[in-house]
């Protein structure tokens, strides 16, 4: 198939990279002239503008927007619904406020334009792993890019079959969902990430418990040093708390187990936060996602050897560096 991918930052390019892997079309833009040459190396179409990019693809055409949330995602979709045609598709595969995918869908709705809401798990290793995909929309123009979005997910793998899943949609074992109508994609990643932000927390204020037993005020009979550079690794291996974040924090800890290159300032990137106000406005209590958010908020005051590991755990997954 054809896509038009614009945004070619550290996930955008490496989707581009996927599909052309997989024998996909992709026509490429960024307002980085040098972004855009890069993936055109890679045997991308650039285009030096929008206008360029949309004339580069075919009707009816698929467009997918990897940019940041918010006001820059705000104006492209703008954009994109003056120059866009009756029955072309528009994807939105960043982090956008589910609120607000619903808004724009309908607004590019009434433009005869499909909208597709595609919450995007992978980071930067998505280019060799796979992305895990959350999908929002209406059902015929998820279908008809099913291609894109079976190349782009990480497919079955070695992951053993889950009982009494015969007469389910299988899609869902290849790592990718239609989740339901316009925003449900956003939706579903937002409550992800919010889960993710406890399981970081977990792991960093357990690790932080290990890191601070050696300390003399404690007994000396019952003080222990460890090195959790190893622990971590053991526990990668046939332990219940094993998972992906764990694998990440191995490799954060064996390059260096005191996270020296780690402030310990830990960003919120906003699933956190609108997760958190999701449980308040439908009075669901979400104590453990509440307590990781006001953590970070914490990180930016007082940063102990747990809030390093966040920051290690945030740098691995998605390559987010946070200040020194």
């Amino acid at each position: 198939m054809e896509l038009g991918i614009i945004g070619l930052g550290r996930m955008g390019a490496n989707i581009a990279r996927r599909l052309m892997r997989a024998g996909h079309g992709c026509c490429v833009f960024d307002r980085s002239a040098e972004a855009t040459a890069k993936v055109a190396a890679d045997g991308g179409r650039p285009a030096a503008s929008v206008d360029g990019l949309i004339a580069l693809l075919t009707p009816p055409r698929a467009i997918w927007l990897m940019l940041p949330s918010g006001a820059v995602t705000e104006q492209a979709i703008a954009e994109m619904a003056a120059k866009l045609s009756s029955g072309d598709i528009l994807i939105d595969g960043g982090n956008s406020f589910f609120k607000d995918s619903v808004k724009r869908g309908q607004m590019l709705a009434q433009r005869g334009i499909h909208f597709i809401d595609v919450g995007t798990s992978g980071g930067v290793w998505g280019l060799e792993r796979g992305y895990c995909m959350m999908i929002g929309g209406d059902e015929a123009a998820v279908r008809r890019l099913d291609p894109i979005f079976a190349a782009l997910a990480p497919g079955k793998g070695s992951i053993e079959p889950t009982p009494n899943r015969q007469t389910r949609d299988p899609r869902v074992e290849q790592g990718y969902m239609h989740c339901g109508p316009m925003g449900s994609g956003h939706f579903a990643k937002m409550i992800h990430n919010g889960i993710e932000y406890g399981m970081m927390q977990a792991y960093a204020e357990g690790f932080n418990i290990l890191e601070t037993r050696g300390d003399a005020k404690l007994p000396e009979a019952e003080r222990f040093t460890y090195d959790v550079a190893d622990l971590a690794e053991v526990w990668r291996r046939g332990s219940v708390v094993s998972s992906w974040l764990l694998d990440l924090a191995s490799i954060a800890l064996a390059k260096d187990q005191a996270l020296g290159s780690y402030s310990g300032e830990v960003a919120d990137s906003g699933e956190g936060r609108w997760t958190v106000e999701a449980a308040i406005e439908q009075a669901v209590p979400a104590e453990v996602l509440a307590a990781a958010i006001f953590t970070r908020f914490r990180s930016r005051r007082d940063h102990t050897f747990a809030e390093k590991l966040l920051s290690a755990l945030r740098y691995e997954f998605g390559g987010h560096v946070e200040p020194k």
